[in-house]
């Protein structure tokens, strides 16, 4: 698959071709919408469609990994910059990509080319922010390191005496 090259460099040789880059700074605001459920494609059991109690047809719910990286786009600063639905509906579309990528784990993995090129367009990546010419503003307020959730353990200078020396 094609690329786009290696990413410009942060700075030129020449002051004349300095690159002026645009400050991207989030607005404290959550863009877009929240995921929609009437998108997912219905539940067939021996091929006929399932309906709910109530006659709704049921539906295939969100990979929580989906559901994790559609917020982390919305809270992100690119989402100052998503300005229209039709941005918005482009990288829903992308969702959906990326729902049947992790649901198959992995057997659809020719659909990750696409994902990449398609979040490229939003400044996913440093290297897609380099090449968009963008700068996203470092938040003032300290984060903690890891996912939210996930027990990361520290290591104490006791634990790494004990691994530089053999685990003794």
């Amino acid at each position: 698959m094609a690329g786009q090259g290696p990413p410009p460099n942060e700075s030129r040789q020449r002051s004349r071709d300095e690159v002026v880059r645009e400050l991207v700074k989030s607005d404290g605001k959550i863009g877009g919408f929240p995921l929609p459920d009437d998108v997912l494609p219905p539940i067939k059991i021996d091929g006929k469609v399932q309906f709910t109690p109530d006659g709704e047809i049921m539906r295939e719910e969100w990979h929580p990994q989906t559901v994790r990286w559609w917020n982390n786009w919305r809270e992100s600063p690119q989402a100052t910059r998503m300005l229209t639905g039709p941005d918005w509906d482009y990288l829903l579309d992308t969702a959906l990509l990326h729902h049947q990528m992790w649901e198959t784990g992995g057997k659809n993995s020719e659909r990750a080319g696409e994902i990449r090129l398609r979040v490229a367009t939003f400044g996913a990546t440093y290297a897609d922010r380099l090449r968009l010419k963008y700068e996203i503003e470092m938040p003032t307020e300290e984060f903690d390191v890891g996912i939210a959730g996930q027990n990361v353990s520290s290591m104490d200078d006791a634990r790494r005496k004990r691994i530089a020396n053999g685990g003794a």
